[in-house]
């Protein structure tokens, strides 16, 4: 499968901002391009049971610069009464001529407990190591509460925010812990049976920094398992490395399989 490479200069830290990681791997996955997952977005509850989706991507240049990008993701989801599951992981390799320059690793853990059918309490966990990056690790527990302001078959936004605990540790060694905080929101449009829209943000803040990143994403049904995405995606850093802009973009193009 083929995938445009995935670069980033900031910490990623909160399931859901390592949730759009992944997303732009397999985000939005045949599942979700169904009819069946349409209604799974509006209502409150996933299909009961197991049900995920993996994927990779690889891409190369030769010539003036020989580049290769590899990613891998997966999700999976179970629905268990009023309780949703979700475990995510993924990890990002990037070579320029020769010489390693990319090396992440994610993995995420949410928790959704459905007080209504727009109501509900989450809990997430998140760890991220980044071989190259101001801060090697970076880990978030928290929790909080969610509403979902438009739920309808066709259109889905929602909200959720909470406080949390964060842990940093830089490339020197040198860690600290302290309070944080994650407001998320979520955002879906069905345009037809094998087309959907989607908009994801986040905004997470600690002392150490704010991270606020903004995923656009086209996603379209290629057949019954295999699904593509074609995303755009902002990150704005308050504290990059010296010498890095503290806004990147990126462009991606992700193939899908979804079971």
């Amino acid at each position: 499968m083929m995938a445009a490479p995935l670069h980033a200069q900031g910490a990623l830290t909160g399931v859901d901002s390592l949730d759009d990681r992944i997303d732009d791997i397999q985000e939005d996955v045949n599942d979700e391009l169904t009819q069946a997952d349409r209604r799974d977005r509006y209502d409150n509850q996933y299909a009961q049971g197991w049900s995920g989706s993996v994927a990779a991507g690889f891409s190369t240049t030769s010539g003036n610069t020989d580049t290769a990008d590899l990613d891998i993701a997966g999700r999976l989801r179970y629905g268990s009464g009023p309780w949703n599951h979700t475990f995510g992981f993924a990890a990002e390799f990037s070579e320029t001529n020769g010489t390693r320059d990319e090396e992440e690793y994610y993995g995420t853990y949410d928790v959704n407990r459905y007080i209504s059918k727009d109501v509900y309490l989450f809990g997430l966990a998140s760890a991220r190591y980044d071989k190259f990056d101001t801060n090697k690790v970076d880990a978030f527990l928290g929790f909080g509460p969610g509403v979902r302001v438009i739920n309808t078959p066709q259109a889905s936004w929602r909200l959720q925010a909470g406080p949390g605990v964060r842990y940093v540790e830089d490339q020197l060694g040198n860690d600290t812990t302290e309070v944080a905080g994650i407001v998320s929101s979520r955002y879906f449009y069905s345009l037809t049976d094998t087309m959907s829209f989607s908009m994801d943000t986040d905004v997470l803040f600690s002392d150490n920094d704010t991270f606020v990143t903004n995923d656009a994403g086209l996603n379209v049904k290629v057949s019954n398992k295999l699904s593509a995405r074609f995303s755009y995606r902002t990150e704005w850093d308050s504290d990059p490395l010296p010498g890095l802009e503290d806004t990147d973009n990126s462009f991606g193009v992700s193939l899908v399989y979804g079971f």
